[in-house]
């Protein structure tokens, strides 16, 4: 794995921050708060949707693979990493079996972020709303069993805080990001749209701090780099069976304490 790989959710979640803004800014800034064809007769707050299907729907199309992209290359580079021991691996089935899950449903999310991006509620509505679910369902689904795979770990390696403070990180995302989307679902069904508006634009932004909690998982491997990892040393400890120094728990620094 190339030493950049902690970038990932960082390119993910700027990519998604820059793509929300720009649509948001483009709307209210260029377009004057456009009342588009997809909005109801009384919706004057547009869904992200709304603005991403006009003028800029090659910016939201590749925005949203960018950020898909690279949050699935983070998955990927920490099941990576803790199978090579440079992060504190994963040491049953179990955690292994929730790893997996947790790549397969972002996955999903994935394939319906891009799809809502190209199928746009403009010309296609019916599509779109399925995509919208299958990536929100997705990603929550995936986020879910990653604080499953976490919380064991945290358990298991209490001595690495940073694994409980990226559980927690997370943890907050899913529930948050629960209330809002039943939130969100029960605005667009009782047709109250400029609040759905309102709660679907804060759900995505919401979703770029979930992105960026991966650098912190990510991160420490940095510093095990080239060392053998926790594989190498006994899970955190070095040959002469001292504890490692330094204030990030996760970090691996080999010097003794």
């Amino acid at each position: 794995m190339p030493p950049f790989f902690q970038i990932f959710p960082i390119i993910s979640g700027v990519v998604w921050l820059g793509t929300l803004l720009g649509l948001l800014i483009y709307w209210c800034t260029n377009e004057h708060r456009r009342h588009y064809a997809s909005m109801d007769s009384l919706q004057t707050i547009a869904y992200i949707s709304d603005v991403g299907a006009s003028t800029l729907k090659p910016l939201f199309i590749a925005g949203c693979s960018v950020t898909t992209v690279f949050l699935d290359l983070s998955f990927g580079a920490d099941r990576w990493l803790r199978h090579k021991g440079r992060l504190v691996p994963n040491t049953t089935v179990t955690e292994k079996v929730l790893s997996g899950i947790t790549i397969v449903f972002a996955i999903i999310g994935t394939a319906g972020l891009i799809l809502l991006s190209i199928f746009d509620t403009a010309r296609h509505p019916k599509l779109h709303d399925i995509f919208l679910l299958l990536f929100i369902a997705g990603y929550v689904i995936s986020a879910i069993f990653i604080c499953w795979e976490y919380q064991r770990l945290g358990m298991r390696y209490r001595e690495h805080r940073v694994l409980r403070i990226s559980f927690w990180i997370k943890l907050a995302f899913v529930i948050v990001e629960i209330i809002l989307a039943i939130a969100f679902a029960s605005c667009n069904f009782t047709k109250h749209y400029n609040a759905a508006a309102v709660l679907e634009w804060t759900i995505a932004f919401i979703f770029s701090f979930y992105v960026f909690s991966f650098w912190i998982d990510l991160y420490p491997a940095v510093r095990t780099k080239g060392s053998g990892g926790y594989r190498g040393n006994n899970k955190g400890m070095n040959e002469h069976g001292k504890g490692f120094l330094g204030g990030c728990d996760d970090c691996g620094s080999f010097e003794e304490e």
